[in-house]
């Protein structure tokens, strides 16, 4: 496992918290790979912290579905299926649409003003091919019209499918034509989000979803056919 920025030992208050979200981005950033044992003991080591808080936060992980517990054998880093994500990105797909459609009789002239600048440094780096950059940044644009939605629950079922996915969209080959597909979906987005145009963005997230869930796919049956 590559050693990481995470590799402070953690002295902040929110341990537990602290803990998940850095075993989450481990696992996204495939720091921890698909299909790999998770080393407790380094990982211990790496944060500073016992193996007590360290799975605690392996339990939420496994409610996430992003590692699995297996009794006297640890946890082991789960692989994302072709049938999880026709599964799951078509109930995201319909999450992230109805978020449009609440953002746009809710969200403010200062949130649209955010998300404007936010997309402004997601095409910056778009255009220096800075692919972290722009996974981030289109994280954070996707996160704020769900804010703006003003639904506890609607927040709360879409983060946790989305993470789920996160992995599988950042594993993926983004391909040139595909990135800038993806560019131009997010111009329509913020276009009508600042039309506060709910029906046209509820399609137009609709359909960038479904334009991931074939990206996810075609990655995963590329990997399958290489390893088969």
């Amino acid at each position: 496992m590559a050693q990481t920025t995470n590799s402070q030992a953690i002295t902040r208050t929110s341990l537990h918290h602290e803990l998940v979200g850095r075993l989450q981005t481990l696992i996204i950033n495939a720091d921890l790979e698909p299909g790999s044992k998770v080393p407790e003991k380094l990982l211990c080591d790496q944060f500073g912290v016992s193996r007590t808080p360290l799975r605690e936060a392996l339990k939420v992980l496994a409610s996430d579905g992003l590692v699995r517990l297996e009794p006297n054998r640890g946890a082991w880093v789960t692989r994302v299926t072709i049938e999880e994500v026709e599964e799951v990105f078509p109930v995201l797909g319909a999450l992230e649409a109805l978020s449009g459609e609440l953002a746009c009789q809710n969200i403010t002239d200062a949130e649209i003003d955010a998300v404007r600048d936010l997309h402004a440094q997601m095409i910056q780096s778009y255009k220096e091919r800075d692919l972290d950059a722009y996974f981030s940044i289109n994280q954070k644009i996707h996160r704020a019209i769900l804010l703006a939605a003003r639904n506890g629950t609607l927040t709360s079922s879409c983060q946790a499918l989305s993470l789920r996915m996160q992995r599988a969209r950042y594993l993926a080959n983004m391909t040139q034509g595909r990135w800038q597909d993806a560019v131009q979906e997010h111009e329509r987005i913020l276009e009508f989000l600042i039309a506060r145009d709910g029906p046209n963005l509820a399609r137009t997230l609709m359909g960038h979803m479904n334009s991931k869930r074939l990206s996810v796919v075609r990655w995963l049956q590329s990997e399958g056919a290489m390893k088969g």
